[in-house]
Order: C-alpha cells, then sequence, then structure tokens
C-alpha cells in the first residue's frame, strides 16, 4: 500500500509543477517591457546629457549688421506738385460765311495743316455772277460821272455868259455829286462780291491739327457772316505748338508762391517740370505766364498756367500730366535714400544709431524726390548716423552693428517725381 501511494505521489508531482510555472507567452511579453523600459531610461539619459553639452557650449548671438551714412547736404527750391491738363492756345470751329453747295474738300480727317492751306470749296458761281454785275454797276456808274462832269462844265460856261442861271448850275453839281456816289457803291458791292467769293473756298486760319470733317462733298451749307444766323459745322481745327497746361493752385500754395514771388525781381516767368502720365521723371519744360485775378470761392484755388513748347507735336489737347512748381528760392536741406524713410501711421522716421549703437528713431517732414533721394526738410541734425540699408533688422532700442556706407546723388534722375 505505502509503495502504490509513493509511486503515485511521484507520478503526480510533474503534473502539479507544470501548472505553477507561468506560461511562455507571459514571460517574453514581460521581457520586452522590461527590455523598452531599460532603452527608454537610456535614451532620456543620453538626451538630457546632450542638452546639457549644448547649452554648455551655445555662444551669444551677434548684433545684426546695418549700414549707416550722415545725411547728404544740398541746396534745393522747394515746389509743389500738381496734376494739370494741356489745351490748345488757339481752337477755331471752321463754319461757312456763304451758303451753297459743298463742291471740293482738300484734307483727311486728323491731317497737320498749315496757316492758308485750301480746305473746303463751296459752289463759287453764284458768288462770281454778284461779282461780275457789281463790275458793270461801277462800269455805269463811272459812266454816268463822266456825263455830269461834262454836264456841269457847260452849265459853268454858260453862266459866264449869262445863258444859263445859277439853278442849273447847281442842279448839274447835284448830278456830278450824285453819280460819284454811285461811284463808291459800285465799288463797294464789288469788295462785297470779292469778300463772298473769296469765303467760298475756307482756309486754314492757322497752323494746326484738323478734326473729323461734319459734312461731305455736295451737302447744303447754310453760311451767313452774321453771328446771329445759323451755320453749318465744316470741321474743327486746333494749334498744336505751344500747348498751354492748365491747372489750380490750392491757396496755401498760392500764398507761399505769392509771399517768396514778392521777394524776386522781374516779371512772371518760371519754370515748371512737367511729366506725362506714362512716365516716372519730368522730361519737359514749361513757362509759367499766367495766374489768374480772384480765386474760386467754391473750390479755394486760383486758376493757373503754362506755356509748353511742342515742337514735336507729340501731346495734344485734352491729355493730362503731372507738373511740378518751384514756390520758393533754392534752400539747404538733408537728403536720404527714399527706402530709409519709414511711415509709421501719420508720421515718417528715420533709424539712427546712437554712440552706443543702440536704434533710435526721429521723426522728419519730408519733401519730394531730388536726384533719387528723399528731400528731408525737418527732423535731422548734420552728426546724424542714419541707417541706409538693413532697416528689417533695426529695431528700436536694439543694439546693432553699423557699417559705414555713401549716399550718392543721381543728377540724371533729378527731375524724378
Amino acid at each position: 500500500m505505502d509503495q502504490i501511494s509513493d509511486h503515485s505521489k511521484i507520478e503526480r508531482e510533474p503534473l502539479d509543477n507544470s501548472t505553477a510555472r507561468p506560461p511562455r507567452r507571459l514571460r517574453w511579453r514581460t521581457a520586452a517591457i522590461g527590455t523598452a523600459l531599460i532603452f527608454g531610461l537610456a535614451t532620456a539619459y543620453f538626451g538630457l546629457a546632450t542638452g546639457r553639452h549644448s547649452q554648455a557650449v551655445a555662444l551669444p548671438t551677434p548684433a545684426p549688421a546695418v549700414t549707416v551714412s550722415q545725411p547728404l547736404q544740398r541746396d534745393v527750391d522747394r515746389t509743389v506738385g500738381f496734376l494739370g491738363q494741356f489745351s490748345a492756345v488757339d481752337r477755331v470751329e471752321l463754319r461757312a460765311q456763304v451758303g451753297g453747295v459743298l463742291t471740293e474738300i482738300h484734307f483727311k480727317d486728323g491731317q497737320l495743316v498749315h496757316k492758308g492751306d485750301l480746305l473746303f470749296v463751296i459752289d463759287p458761281r453764284p458768288y462770281e455772277i454778284r461779282l461780275a454785275q457789281a463790275n458793270a454797276a461801277l462800269e455805269t456808274a463811272l459812266a454816268r460821272v463822266a456825263l455830269a462832269n461834262n454836264q456841269l462844265s457847260r452849265a459853268q460856261s454858260l453862266k459866264k455868259n449869262e445863258f444859263a442861271t445859277q439853278e442849273t448850275v447847281d442842279q448839274r453839281t447835284s448830278d456830278q455829286d450824285s453819280s460819284q456816289a454811285a461811284v463808291e457803291d459800285a465799288k463797294a458791292r464789288i469788295r462785297d462780291a470779292e469778300l463772298d467769293l473769296d469765303y467760298s473756298r475756307v482756309r486754314a486760319p492757322f497752323t494746326g491739327r484738323i478734326g473729323a470733317r461734319q459734312v461731305s462733298v455736295g451737302s447744303l451749307i447754310a453760311g451767313s457772316r452774321a453771328a446771329t444766323s445759323p451755320t453749318t459745322l465744316l470741321a474743327t481745327l486746333v494749334s498744336l505748338d505751344p500747348l498751354y497746361l492748365d491747372f489750380d493752385m490750392s491757396e496755401s500754395d498760392f500764398l507761399t508762391f505769392s509771399r517768396e514771388r514778392a521777394r524776386l525781381e522781374g516779371p512772371l516767368a518760371n519754370k515748371v517740370l512737367i511729366g506725362l502720365s506714362d512716365e516716372t521723371n519730368f522730361t519737359r519744360e514749361g513757362t509759367l505766364d499766367f495766374i489768374d485775378n480772384a480765386l474760386d470761392r467754391s473750390s479755394g484755388t486760383i486758376h493757373a498756367r503754362a506755356t509748353v513748347p511742342n515742337a514735336d507735336l507729340f501731346l495734344a489737347p485734352g491729355q493730362f500730366a503731372r507738373l511740378r512748381v518751384a514756390i520758393a528760392p533754392p534752400a539747404p536741406v538733408f537728403l536720404l535714400p527714399d527706402a530709409a524713410v519709414v511711415l509709421d501711421q501719420s508720421q515718417r522716421l528715420v533709424m539712427t544709431i546712437g554712440g552706443d549703437a543702440t536704434v533710435k528713431p526721429k521723426i522728419v517732414t519730408t519733401g519730394d524726390l531730388r536726384g533719387g533721394l528723399r528731400v528731408i526738410r525737418s527732423g535731422l541734425e548734420p552728426g546724424d548716423r542714419v541707417i541706409i540699408d538693413g532697416l528689417v533688422r533695426a529695431m528700436p532700442g536694439a543694439k546693432v552693428s553699423p557699417q559705414d556706407g555713401t549716399i550718392h546723388y543721381d543728377a540724371t534722375a533729378d527731375g524724378q517725381g
């Protein structure tokens, strides 16, 4: 019995040991988690050590480099810009002064014509007939004058021999005067007929460019020398050289202009610079030769006008242009590159460098462009060192590394606006 029990006990022991040992999958999972934990701790340790090493060897950030220069000084006049419009010095509507059928047109629409050129011909035959009638009337009047002279001579002779009375002499004298008056009337009618015949040929009153014709050959033209009678518009002619450039000046600009011009001697003859709408520079010049005698009460402006040469006939009436008028004599100002001026809301600033290389902004008053540079009228001192390049790296109050630069004045760009 005991042997059997012991044998059974020995056979059950392996079964009990297998149930107490963990499964193989659980053992592998435990080993993997342990390995990952050890790897994570090692990575964190080496990362922390590397970060501390980087912080230990990091260098301080250098100050940003900027280019600085003292402002350029020059004497420039004070100018004001305006927008003007060209107009013709002479402009005329060609209208017929005699009526009739239009028989000839001697130009092409838009052609440049010269003074005295034949443009239109109205049928001249009726006026040639009138002229012939006036000449015949003159011949008749001259014959009557000759007869009256002879009759007066005979009456005076008879009066001396007392064969005629004084009344007869007076009558012959009156006949002579009447016939002489008829001669003068006939001559006037001839001139009138000649004038009508001349008006049947319409000629250019001045040199210029003619517009589109408003009539065709064969049209019946209504014409009259009286301004109250209706007439036919034939075409429009405008002069091209020179042209007027009309613009309006504000009251403040006009006051400044007047005060400065009162100090100068000589008549009003001021040079203006002119630039067309597609030009960046002021490529033309004109002369300011007229300012109106009263301000417009509704707009508070006064009309002014410059005369502009147009020898190349490039300009046309009606075009718009920018112009710059000098309203004060030359005065010393500072000049800076336009990129060195910063717009801060309604103020304009420039960035200067102090003795400790610290950026300090300064408020300035600017003018127009001269020689490709912006005019600085106030806010700077001659010794100021202004940042002219690298503004994006210059913050007010920050330290910078200034490098000396040079400002160049471009005389060829002195007409830029």
